[in-house]
Parts: structure tokens; sequence; C-alpha cells
């Protein structure tokens, strides 16, 4: 009777353990350097300095500590028209690349979860394959099928269905087909997980009292797949807003996303302070949809309870 109250007495602080791990991870990994980025965009640029920022706790005269806030960066990112349409371009490119994701994957995703169990675990392979390559190495390959004599120019030039190429790279068509191209997954696999479990009693029912197949779906299948929509849509819009490789092999020069100003500022202009206040205010804009998602799912796991 005694070994089993040790072991009992042993389980909090190996939950506890457990528990921490991610904590620390989170703390050393994300909270640290958001921290140190949110000093840094508070501080007054100094080019000639190394780092080029003066940091904004210095000591007076009087040998006081003192504090000293800059808000020049912020009032930049809200006043500089370039800054304005290149986080309604960002959003626009992540929120109609979301809509392409879901309209696209919500079918595969339907197909792979009602196909015998035998067969899904290889379509899901084929949904993952491409991760087993080198994500620049597939947005490369774009490059060669998407320029103007790229295999899709030449074979529609071949079959005379246009009589000269079609521009498609360094426009706002080839963003949207790498970031789809390279998030569908991303939208399949929640999607996926969701209507997998769906009880398929519940179409049988509906149709049996006259339901077609379509409201069905409409009025069934849709709404019970709402989790699986949100989280797919958050995993697809939240790193689409902060693209930065599409946008720059695939996208013109004169459509700037956000995360393009971010490099640029860091690395050309060297305002660290300035760069850091736009990672802060994406952190800040990705913040929302994460919240939405959050209040979502409780309200679901509340209903579920009841």
């Amino acid at each position: 009777m005694g070994q089993p109250a040790r072991i009992r007495l042993r389980l909090p602080a190996g939950q506890r353990a457990v528990v921490a791990i991610p904590y620390v991870w989170l703390l050393v990994l994300f909270l640290i350097p958001l921290l140190i980025v949110l000093e840094i965009s508070f501080a007054q640029f100094a080019p000639m300095a190394r780092p080029p920022y003066e940091s904004i706790l210095r000591w007076a005269e009087d040998g006081v500590l003192r504090l000293k806030l800059q808000f020049d960066s912020y009032q930049y990112l809200l006043n500089e028209p370039l800054y304005v349409s290149a986080w309604f371009y960002s959003i626009k490119v992540a929120a109609i690349s979301t809509l392409l994701c879901l309209l696209l994957g919500y079918p595969m995703a339907y197909a792979i979860a009602r196909c015998p169990p035998t067969s899904r675990n290889v379509y899901l392979m084929l949904v993952m394959l491409p991760f087993w390559t080198s994500f620049l190495l597939r947005v490369y390959a774009w490059i060669g099928l998407l320029k103007t004599d790229g295999v899709i120019n030449n074979v529609l030039l071949w079959l005379n269905i246009i009589d000269e190429p079609l521009q498609m790279m360094n426009t706002s068509f080839a963003v949207y087909v790498g970031i789809v191209y390279s998030y569908l997954p991303f939208m399949i696999l929640p999607l996926y997980a969701n209507l997998e479990k769906h009880d398929l009693t519940l179409l049988e029912a509906a149709q049996d009292l006259g339901c077609g197949p379509i409201r069905a779906v409409l009025r069934i299948t849709l709404p019970l797949s709402m989790p699986g929509i949100v989280a797919g849509s958050l995993l697809v819009f939240i790193p689409a807003v902060g693209e930065y490789v599409i946008p720059s092999l695939l996208g013109s020069s004169d459509q700037l996303m956000i995360a393009k100003l971010l490099s640029d500022e860091f690395f050309m202009n060297r305002d660290w302070p300035r760069a850091s206040a736009v990672a802060i205010a994406m952190v800040l804009l990705l913040l929302v949809p994460i919240l939405i998602f959050q209040r979502f799912q409780n309200r679901t796991l509340q209903a579920a309870r009841a």
C-alpha cells in the first residue's frame, strides 16, 4: 500500500515539469524576444551607433535612471502612405488567398473524409508530399511555369489557345498562385480532421425527411465543420499576411507587402526602431484573429458540454 502512495506524491511534480516545458519554450523563444523588439520600437534611431538606436533607459545628470520613450516610429507607420498601402495590400492578399484555399480545400477535405478508410492515408500523404521538398525550391518551380517562355505559355501556344504569351509573372495572380499552392495543406488538414468525425447518420436522417444532398450539406455538414473552417483559415491567413519569399520572387516590385518593408527597414535603412515598430504592429494585427478563434472555440466547447 505504501508504493502507490509514493507514486501519487510524485505525480504532481512530474505534471508540473511537463507543463513547465512549453511555458519555458514560449518564454525564451517568444516572450523575451518580443519584449526586446518592443523595447527597440520605442527607442531613438541613431544611424552612427552600433546597434543603430539609443536605449530607452538613460542615466540623467542627477544620477537617476530615466525612461525615455519615442513614438516617432509608430506615428510614421500611421501617417506614411507607403506603409498604409502595404498594410491594406497585405491584408487583401492574405484574405483572398485564404478564401481561395477554402474554396479549393473544402471539397478536397470532404472527399478524403468520405473515401474508404484504406485510401485516406494515401490521399493525406499526397497532400503532405510537397512538404518533403524545400519551400524555396517549390516557389522557384512556379517561376519556370509562369514566366513568359515558361511551361504554361508554351503549352497554350502549342494548343493555339493564345496568340502571344500571357504576362503571369510579377503580378498579383502569381502571388495568389504561390500562396494558395504553398498553404493549401494547412487548410485541408484541419478540415479533414473535423469532417472525418461527423456522424453520417445525420445526413441519412435528413435525406429520409426529404432534404436534398446539397441542402443537407449546407444545413448540416457546413455548420458542423465551422471549427475546422476557422482553424484552417487562421493557419492560412496569419502566415500569408507576413509572407516575404513568395511576393519577392513572384510578385511585382511596385506591390509591396509589409514583410518586404520590414526587411528593407532593417537591412537596407538600418532603422531598427522603425522595423521593430512594424513587427509589433504585425503581432497586434495577427492577435485579433487568434483571439476571435479562441472565443469561437470556447463557445463551441461550452455548447458541446451543454
